[in-house]
């Protein structure tokens, strides 16, 4: 059984041999594609991507009407609700509360952008149609680029991880080998079909915390075989993450110390040194499961060899 504070002495080591080009890949990856969202906010990040509501708040967007005053009086009240219960709060308190909003603002990300569209079938009801078809653009030049780019490029960081871990002063260059020619269609293939079934998950509530986990290895996997198939790369994180996503659970809340002290530094800490401690830790967990996994298969081939 694999053990936090080994995986977290073999991340300090490696970040340790990498740690300026560690750093600037981290920093890129959270700018480019929200990937950390407590440390920096994304050039594609801008609003609250776990609101389904924005647009109603929006009064200077909407045209009057009866509907949307209605709208935005009943946000006004529940906002006023949630600023009494944030003034009966410490400052500490505030800063875990805006702390957890940022990692559910991180894990939610995708689902930012079916809420925009939902928020323009809301703007087509109350007739504001121009409003609402730029909506509609809006998300899904932003699908688009999560598609294509954002998520090749989170795999192409977990390749950097990989080959840290391997060699002091690892250059940038190997995470080009995710954009190669054959590569990167296959790699933005699985990961959106990971966003979507994880997507569909989370219409179920729980059952979408629980298959991220499921899936938390698959950025790895295409790391490690960037032409390995769907079924494949689903399967394999599937047995890894068996008995071990509770584990894992507890190695994320295991950060949230740093991540406090982060915040009360305005991210920096997270820039410097926690995003690229987490980005190595969660590499470490990946080599260890893999590791037993190749153990796993000789032994069920022994086994297989011996029956004959």
């Amino acid at each position: 059984m694999w053990k936090r504070k080994e995986l977290k002495i073999k991340a300090k080591n490696v970040i340790k041999k990498n740690y300026w080009t560690a750093i600037i890949v981290c920093f890129i990856i959270a700018l480019l594609t929200g990937e950390f969202r407590n440390s920096t906010i994304g050039i594609w990040q801008e609003g609250d991507s776990i609101d389904p509501n924005y647009v109603m708040k929006q009064e200077n967007l909407v045209a009057d009407n009866e509907v949307v005053q209605e709208n935005i009086e009943d946000e006004n009240k529940n906002e006023e609700k949630l600023d009494t219960k944030k003034s009966e709060l410490s400052d500490t308190q505030l800063k875990i509360l805006e702390m957890a909003k940022a990692n559910i603002n991180n894990m939610t990300k995708q689902q930012k952008y079916l809420f925009r569209i939902w928020d323009s079938i809301e703007l087509f009801k109350i007739k504001e149609t121009g409003l609402g078809v730029g909506f509609i653009l809006i998300a899904l030049i932003a699908i688009a680029y999560i598609i294509i780019l954002a998520e090749p490029l989170i795999v192409s960081s977990k390749k950097y991880f990989l080959e840290a871990r391997k060699k002091e002063n690892t250059k940038m260059g190997v995470m080009k080998e995710i954009f190669k020619r054959g590569n990167w269609k296959n790699v933005a293939k699985i990961m959106f079909l990971k966003d979507i079934y994880n997507l569909l998950w989370y219409l179920t509530i729980i059952g979408g915390f629980i298959k991220s986990y499921e899936y938390r290895m698959i950025p790895y996997i295409l790391a490690d075989n960037p032409k390995i198939e769907k079924k494949e790369a689903f399967r394999i994180s599937k047995e890894m993450m068996r008995h071990n996503k509770w584990k894992t659970f507890i190695l994320d809340l295991s950060f949230l110390l740093w991540d406090l002290l982060s915040l009360f530094t305005f991210g920096i800490l997270n820039i410097l040194y926690v995003n690229p401690y987490k980005a190595a830790t969660v590499t470490e967990l990946y080599v260890t499961l893999k590791n037993k996994d190749i153990e796993k298969q000789q032994e069920n081939e022994v086994k297989n060899i011996d029956k004959v």
